[in-house]
């Protein structure tokens, strides 16, 4: 009988033995189509879900491929039902069909009858769909277009969207041969050309890669072949002055060019970048930026940190499905449970990169994850424990105790650039006080927070002290260490943006060490504990320890 690190169980869970020899391999071909779930020291448990398996399908890997992968792996007999639940369940995949008819326009196609008579009687479906051309075949409303494809996904039939996807306005854009910048040339890396070919065999999708990877250059070069005009959504003010610039640096495009919609201004040109805020504030019934939408003829739409969409730009982002639409994350993980909204409305994962095999190939920095716990003093142990439990999380959380540790650990890294990130406003105020550095929060004007972002970049700040601010889309490179303090709860999607700070390599290959500081026999524990379950997906070893044992 085979000794292979897998546990494969018919109620969709599969347990990987983490220490076996195989487990490293074992764990890579997993995470394509399973979801972990816990991820304790010795073994973690994973699930398999239709989304995960329809993700995998999307992304080119059959049925087939998942069940070599667990009767490979496996320690015992996988169940023999629960392979046929898999090539079942993938096999829902592509049963049904959008696609355009050269008479009829936008039309369902299902060559299954019993599951066209299934998904046309459900009381959601009726409305959405028109007039039966024959046994098969059912005409669409176009603006029914995303919204069938949600109904239907959660009636456990995903339709592949063949119908293709309007030109847009045509604008001629190339890519340089050399970053504006630096005057150095450069050209896109093998994994950034892979997922640029995946996403144009479609022309809707998500891309996977690591913080640090490059996502944006992803999202130049396919601007760059789709040669339209364009929308980039984004997270902030700062990730729209970072994807200008790199487009400036990168592409033909000059500054007159790239416009920028934001708080600060309302620039409409061929290449418009927007907060997803702007689209997500409506006053009353009445959206105050619908020309950013309905207005342009844009021929891409650019969701960049698609994994933090707000929910009223799903609902504008269903209206817009003959638009080609690109989502870029590094994680697909959505704290709101709305992944099923991303497949279905920006489109199936395309192309996902492994963190471990980046770091290996020498893409993103190699990384060391380390918690350090530290014991509340008597007095706030009582404290704690007579709290109400809406209060526990931020009294452990930003407990004073964890100020010194902090120091310590930045006096073992002297000469490195470190980042200080927390939760708390006023715990990052005493930590910037105590280690004499600036502190950056939500508070902070855009300007001088990219000051600040600058100095840094520049050498001249060894430590900045950060708020969730600076989760998403700031690229500091020269950050080798971050101290994570305090954070969102159990959220894995902001654990994989503060370890993305890191990633990006620095001179000389110098590994990066993220720390975070838990108080012990406290519900900060229990929460770190969620958020190591991405390092663990990611395949990073975890080290728990007390200060003076590191």
């Amino acid at each position: 009988m085979p000794d292979g690190p897998l546990v494969v169980q018919s109620d969709r869970t599969v347990l990987l033995e983490v220490d076996h020899d195989q487990a490293e391999e074992a764990r890579r071909e997993l995470a394509v189509f399973a979801e972990l779930e816990r991820a304790p020291e010795h073994v973690h448990t994973y699930r398999l879900t239709p989304l995960g398996l329809w993700n995998a399908r999307a992304a080119g890997v059959d049925a087939e491929a998942v069940v070599d992968t667990l009767l490979e792996y496996s320690r015992y007999p996988v169940p023999h039902s629960l392979l046929i639940d898999i090539d079942e369940t993938m096999g829902r995949w592509g049963r049904l069909v959008l696609e355009k008819d050269p008479v009829h326009g936008l039309v369902l196609r299902c060559d299954d009858f019993p599951v066209y008579e299934e998904i046309s009687r459900a009381k959601r479906i009726q409305p959405l769909l028109g007039p039966r051309i024959d046994p098969r075949t059912t005409v669409v409303h176009a603006s029914a277009r995303g919204e069938l494809k949600q109904q239907l996904l959660k009636l456990g039939w995903p339709a592949q969207d063949r119908a293709g996807y309007v030109d847009g306005t045509p604008y001629p854009i190339t890519l340089t041969e050399t970053d504006a910048r630096s005057g150095q040339p450069w050209g896109l890396r093998p994994y950034q050309a892979a997922a640029v070919d995946a996403f144009w065999a479609t022309g809707a999708g998500t891309v996977v890669l690591p913080c640090g990877a490059g996502k944006t250059v992803v999202g130049a070069s396919v601007l760059a072949a789709s040669s339209t005009t364009a929308l980039i959504l984004c997270t902030s003010a700062v990730a729209a002055r970072q994807w200008r610039d790199e487009l400036i640096a990168r592409t033909s495009l000059t500054s007159d060019e790239v416009g920028e919609y934001t708080s600060r201004s309302k620039e409409i040109r061929p290449v418009t970048i927007a907060t997803y805020q702007m689209l997500a504030t409506r006053r009353g019934e009445f959206w105050p930026h619908l020309e950013l939408l309905d207005g342009q003829d844009w021929g891409l739409i650019v969701y960049d940190e698609v994994h933090l969409l707000p929910a009223p730009v799903f609902r504008r982002t269903a209206d817009i499905q003959a638009r080609r639409r690109l989502g870029l994350t590094a994680t697909l993980v959505r704290e709101d449970g709305r992944e099923g909204e991303v497949f279905s409305l920006i489109g199936p994962k395309r192309f996902e990169a492994s963190w471990k095999d980046m770091e290996a190939q020498g893409w993103i920095a190699p990384a060391e994850c380390v918690e350090v716990r530290v014991d509340l003093p008597e007095s706030d142990r009582l404290v704690y424990a007579t709290a109400e439990d809406k209060d526990r999380y931020r009294l452990a959380a930003s407990s004073p105790q964890k100020n010194a540790v902090v120091q310590k650990l930045l006096e073992r890294h002297p000469g490195e650039q470190a980042l200080v990130i927390g939760q708390f406003v006023e715990q990052l105020e005493e930590l910037g006080e105590l280690l004499d550095a600036p502190v950056l929060t939500g508070k902070t004007p855009a300007r001088q927070r990219q000051e600040l972002y600058d100095r840094f970049r520049a050498g001249e700040l060894p430590v900045l002290v950060v708020s969730k601010v600076a989760n998403f889309s700031v690229d500091l490179p020269s950050a080798t260490v971050a101290i994570q303090v305090s954070g969102t709860f159990g959220s894995r999607q902001e654990e994989a943006q503060r370890l993305g700070r890191l990633l990006r390599p620095a001179p000389g290959g110098q590994q990066a060490t993220f720390y975070t500081v838990v108080a012990r026999d406290t519900v900060d524990t229990v929460f770190a504990a969620k958020r190591q379950r991405f390092l663990a997906e990611q395949g990073y070893a975890y080290l728990i320890t007390d200060l003076e044992e590191h």
